[in-house]
């Protein structure tokens, strides 16, 4: 399975502890393509349909639904935790997230 920087993908993120995101949901690929290809493992940002407007919240489209892309909780996962391949953000939409990663992480 090819896996793409800034595609949605279904991912099982259980078993959790504490306040970390749960459930089988959507997230996106943050790591890069040659990272993606070589690695067993991805890095991650889940999505929800529920948030208030953080600073480190990206709204998107995903499947005629308004959700937010939850950069404060980027994580690895192994690849084996992905169910499905959605589709790919707009560039719009990536515009934005690695303006939000860059503010969020990059000093």
């Amino acid at each position: 399975m090819e896996l793409k920087q800034y595609q949605i993908v279904l991912v099982n993120l259980d078993p959790t502890i504490g306040s970390e995101m749960k459930k089988t949901r959507p997230c996106v690929i943050i790591s890069p393509n040659e990272m993606n290809k070589y690695l067993q493992t991805i890095v991650v940002a889940p999505m929800t349909t529920n948030s208030k407007h953080y600073p480190t919240r990206v709204e998107v489209k995903h499947n005629k639904t308004k959700g937010w892309v939850v950069i404060d909780q980027i994580r690895t996962i192994d690849r084996k935790r992905i169910v499905k391949i959605f589709e790919t953000l707009s560039e719009k939409e990536i515009d934005t997230i690695k303006t939000v990663i860059r503010e969020a992480y990059v000093d």
